[in-house]
């Protein structure tokens, strides 16, 4: 259906593509991920022609869309895109802000268009604001909105930039449920995003853009599970892993824990491996931090995660040992019984729980 040809973008003295090449098929569920700046968004804005490529070719059905088959109108129409901060006309109400492309742009009748907009306000739950304003909706329902509005041309791609980054948490699941519903009625789609879960969820494949091009790409499981080039393995590692350096006189242990919850919240690890690692951190910190109290040396704690096990690390570079200092018998049972094995580097002076 889509097609990436030698694909490049180039700004005053920026380049974020390079030479991007790939295919889209009919149906696919397409999430782009790689770190920041490495042109996921201008892929986005180039396939919608927002932003026009510098080199290279899109072809959309086998035509380049800057060929005379295309003009602007009619690429808009075939790929609809919903934007990171939802772009919704502010003077106009949820349901004119669905049938204002139909009928200003596209034609359509205004009965129809006005029927058809019913149909979707009451496929996602929105019938009830139909007559509202942007500034009276939540964030959920705005991105409902923007992605009703991008349906309603009947579009044969959806592009989506950011779809959950001004969500709450709550409401990326209902982001990845919108989006599984209509990858189950074949729609086309393409996806930037940085959340690895929602990723894992809704994606058919995966682009991981780096060096201004489509560096690896393959299945969720893959990418996340079985990278093959180092970049990708290093992004992989970096999503996975957990690093906070924490010292006594600022230490919060229900910030630490709730932000590591936070983090594990986003992969597929088994709840009673989260158990054992919240136990674990909890333990470390508190005997390591108030075993001495004149040191004021930082604790560095990284931990990694993946679907078979979590690895924490710790290191107390001015106090270390190998042993938890304070920690009473029937915890260090406890803890024992948690973990797999533990690792000590003396030479790096970490230890390493493996859960």
């Amino acid at each position: 259906m889509l097609e990436f040809k030698n694909l490049g973008k180039k700004f005053d003295n920026f380049e974020p593509l390079i030479d991007i090449n790939g295919v889209v098929y009919d149906g696919d569920c397409i999430s782009i991920i790689g770190p920041s700046g490495t042109g996921k968004t201008t892929l986005l804005r180039c396939i919608n022609r927002l932003d026009d490529a510098t080199s290279g070719d899109i072809l959309l059905n086998g035509k380049s869309i800057y060929s005379a088959d295309y003009n602007i109108i009619d690429v808009r129409q075939k790929i609809g895109m919903v934007f990171q901060s939802f772009n919704l006309f502010n003077n106009l109400n949820v349901i004119d802000n669905i049938t204002v492309a139909p009928v200003s742009l596209y034609g359509k009748d205004r009965k129809v268009a006005h029927r058809e907009a019913i149909e979707l306000l009451e496929r996602f739950s929105l019938r009830d604001k139909m007559n509202s304003y942007p500034h009276e909706l939540s964030g959920g329902q705005k991105q409902r909105v923007a992605i009703m509005r991008a349906l309603a041309v009947e579009p044969e791609i959806l592009l989506f930039d950011e779809p959950t980054s001004a969500l709450d948490p709550m409401m990326v699941n209902e982001v990845a449920k919108i989006i599984k519903d209509l990858s189950s009625r074949k729609l086309t789609m393409l996806i930037v995003t940085h959340e690895m879960k929602f990723v894992r969820d809704v994606s058919s494949r995966i682009f991981y853009l780096d060096e201004g091009r489509v560096y690896e790409e393959g299945s969720p499981e893959e990418i996340f599970d079985n990278p093959q080039k180092e970049k990708t393995k290093e992004f992989v590692r970096r999503i996975n892993s957990f690093e906070v350096s924490i010292n006594r006189n600022t230490f919060d242990l229900y910030l630490l824990i709730s932000d590591f919850m936070k983090h594990l919240s986003s992969k597929n690890t088994p709840i009673e491996k989260v158990n054992a690692a919240n136990l674990l951190l909890e333990e470390i910190t508190l005997n390591e931090i108030f075993a001495n109290e004149k040191d004021d040396s930082n604790i560095d704690i990284q931990i990694s995660s993946s679907k078979d096990e979590i690895r924490l690390a710790y290191s107390n570079l001015n106090n270390f040992d190998f042993e938890l200092k304070k920690t009473d018998e029937l915890t260090k049972a406890i803890i024992n019984n948690k973990i797999n094995s533990r690792k000590i580097d003396a030479a790096k002076k970490t230890v390493e729980y493996i859960i």
